[in-house]
């Protein structure tokens, strides 16, 4: 039988496991699902949405087990309290908005005519969730998808195997009906296999360009709808009118939290020559100030990254960049715990330059690159100079020139001095390798939905 393990990055040790679901047994959970969306969509809206946020609230409840887990399983200091906010934030809003997002739209009502397009659910959603953020990215197609009437297959990645069987409990406790809402532990020949069968009615992929090419050879001539966030390299720009101490805060919290292991965290930073100098300075002195260790001491402000490996991919591109030019600016005598395995350092590294694999590759690591720039079209130009395109953050006191600045980057957000967040208001999407579709807003209940158009002449005398 084949286990799927959770290596904690704590200690190195096994933290927590679980057998892979063979085929067969996977089928028939999927049968099950299909079998239970049919009622679970003649449930009312608000029905529907109720039982989903009674989950969420049950999952709150568990604050004492989840925060704790969470430290063990993939890393994240627990001073920092897990990830409700963020979890709680999203599934309020989509419940805000779920009965406008779903109701027909009316072209005609008429005593000859009724004309209407209607969203229906797919059927089965199969979600396959990542590890550095796994309930938020979770709940970002969960809430919304349940909502809409599908019903959902949840699959985490083996970093946070316990994410999705906490989830699914919490909802079955509050009410969800068991089959509606299933965890299930594959591997990866079964969850392809699965998918090439059509079990599914769409699927969302959060993870590596390499997994989302995974998942699209499986899907081939299935026809399968397919959400794909996969990876990022997420630039900062800051002009010559930025707030320079909310830049350096916000930029360098988005380079570094959750040891740089966010999907839209800061990984370059392009600043104007004037404030090229300060703005290092500063970034320095803050950076410096973190407490690396044991992310269950509440004193640890940065946690391990979430595997040895993680931290080696890391490693490399700051000693690749090194060879080439590039200086590093933090002390390494500053973070005794780094252990040259999970446990990293931050880093900043100036004199980096677009050849450097540290300023094209996704680094997903607390360290930031940062490049001096003399005008907008030279920062527009290396921004754009990416097979990625999640998010970007412009800083300046000028909302206009943001705005023509956005609409020449090839992105999926534009922030203006802000960076690292996603607004559930509105769509959550990227451009080229960093994937396709979008989730959250009301475009994230029609991407969980199909239109039905309905065309109904009356009889008349």
């Amino acid at each position: 039988m084949t286990m799927i393990k959770c290596i904690s990055p704590v200690n190195g040790e096994v933290y927590a496991e679980r057998p892979a679901m063979p085929l067969e047994l996977a089928r028939q959970a999927v049968a099950h699902a299909r079998l239970a969306q049919k009622s679970w969509a003649k449930r009312p809206v608000e029905e529907r949405v109720k039982l989903v946020l009674a989950g969420v609230a049950r999952l709150n409840e568990m604050v004492d087990e989840v925060v704790p887990e969470l430290a063990w399983q993939m890393g994240r200091p627990v001073r920092y309290g897990g990830e409700f906010k963020g979890f709680n934030e999203r599934s309020n809003y989509v419940a805000a908005i779920a009965a406008d997002a779903l109701k027909p739209i009316i072209v005609e009502e008429s005593d000859r005519f009724e004309r209407r397009i209607e969203r229906e659910p797919h059927g089965v959603v199969f979600v396959i969730a990542p590890w550095n953020y796994p309930y938020m990215t979770a709940i970002n197609t969960v809430a919304p998808a349940l909502m809409a009437g599908n019903t959902v297959i949840i699959k985490h990645a083996s970093q946070t195997i316990l994410v999705g069987e906490r989830m699914v409990r919490a909802f079955i406790e509050a009410g969800v009906p068991a089959d509606v809402f299933q965890n299930l532990f594959l591997d990866h020949d079964t969850t392809a296999a699965l998918i090439a069968a059509k079990s599914f009615d769409f699927i969302n992929f959060t993870g590596s360009v390499e997994g989302g090419r995974s998942i699209e050879r499986a899907a081939a001539g299935t026809f399968t709808g397919l959400g794909l966030e996969l990876g990022g390299k997420d630039p900062g720009y800051v002009m010559e009118d930025a707030d320079l101490d909310a830049a350096v805060d916000t930029l360098m919290d988005g380079a570094t939290y959750n040891s740089g292991q966010c999907c839209c965290g800061i990984e370059r930073i392009y600043v104007n020559e004037s404030l090229y100098d300060a703005f290092v300075e500063k970034s320095v002195a803050w950076v410096s100030n973190y407490k690396l260790g044991n992310p269950l001491d509440p004193e640890t402000t940065l946690g391990p990254m979430a595997n040895k490996r993680f931290a080696a991919t890391v490693r490399h591109q700051i000693a690749d960049a090194v060879s080439k030019g590039a200086k590093a600016l933090i002390d390494p005598k500053l973070f005794p715990q780094d252990d040259g395995g999970a446990y990293l350092a931050p880093q900043i590294l100036v004199d980096v330059d677009h050849s450097m694999e540290f300023m094209r590759e996704e680094t997903f690591g607390p360290a930031v690159g940062i490049m001096k720039v003399k005008s907008d079209a030279e920062a527009i130009e290396l921004m754009n100079d990416c097979q990625y395109g999640l998010t970007v953050s412009l800083w300046t006191k000028d909302a206009e020139r943001a705005s023509r600045i956005g609409r020449d980057l090839e992105t999926g957000t534009v922030f203006m001095n802000r960076a690292d967040y996603l607004d559930p208001a509105l769509c959550w999407t990227g451009v080229k390798e960093t994937g396709r579709g979008g989730s959250l807003s009301i475009l994230g209940f029609h991407n969980l939905t199909r239109p039905k158009s309905y065309h109904l002449k009356k009889v008349t005398a």
